[in-house]
């Protein structure tokens, strides 16, 4: 028999969908809010709030932002002729720690997997050549993982970006195969993008 009132329950099974968190993690965070002052359970619900109706995707590089062009696109110190390819938003934040790169990006929103029905039609591919063509690249340094799924994606970009005027590198295989860029340390980032090869 259930003893916990359904808005815990439900609660609870909010947090479950949560990627890699699960019930016992669920349940620890549902406590720990309990045992909290109202003000600091207030200003959590105030800031999801915020960003769920504060964030939007940069309309030149779609990673998440609070204004139309995100800060690294608006900075006009970057070098915009160097485009890094990565997968997923979060793995602007991962290569941006490094400290080592100083072009800008370009968000696909996930990967070319056949398994789960993500084709390159429904990735920013498009976008990305339509970029090519009018903004003066030189290089493009494809970052995806170095899994299955990055492979694929990368090989498939490789082949719509042949004959054009542009270097096109991957980062070095300084990743581990199979590792996930967010989760990788910044040194071990900074040397894959340094040692990044032409392919």
């Amino acid at each position: 028999m259930n003893t916990l009132p359904p808005s815990i329950e439900q609660l609870i099974r909010e947090f479950n969908k949560l990627p890699g968190i699960g019930s016992k993690t669920s349940e620890r965070f549902v406590f720990h809010l309990l045992r909290q002052q109202k003000e600091e359970f207030d200003s959590l619900i105030r800031t999801l709030q915020n960003v769920r109706d504060s964030i939007r995707l940069c309309v030149e590089c779609y990673t998440f932002s609070e204004a139309e062009r995100c800060a690294i696109c608006r900075n006009t110190q970057r070098d915009r002729r160097l485009l890094c390819v990565v997968a997923e938003a979060k793995d602007v934040m991962a290569l941006e720690k490094t400290g080592q790169f100083n072009g800008v990006y370009h968000v696909l929103g996930g990967v070319i997997d056949h398994t789960v029905g993500v084709d390159p039609e429904q990735l920013r591919i498009a976008e990305l050549l339509q970029r090519v063509e009018r903004n003066g690249i030189t290089e493009i340094i494809i970052a995806t993982n170095p899994d299955a799924e990055g492979d694929i994606t990368a090989l498939y970009m490789t082949k719509r970006l042949a004959g054009k005027p542009i270097t096109v590198t991957r980062i070095a295989r300084g990743l581990p195969m199979g590792a996930d860029i967010d989760f990788a340390d910044e040194v071990t980032l900074a040397n894959a993008l340094q040692g990044r090869q032409k392919i």
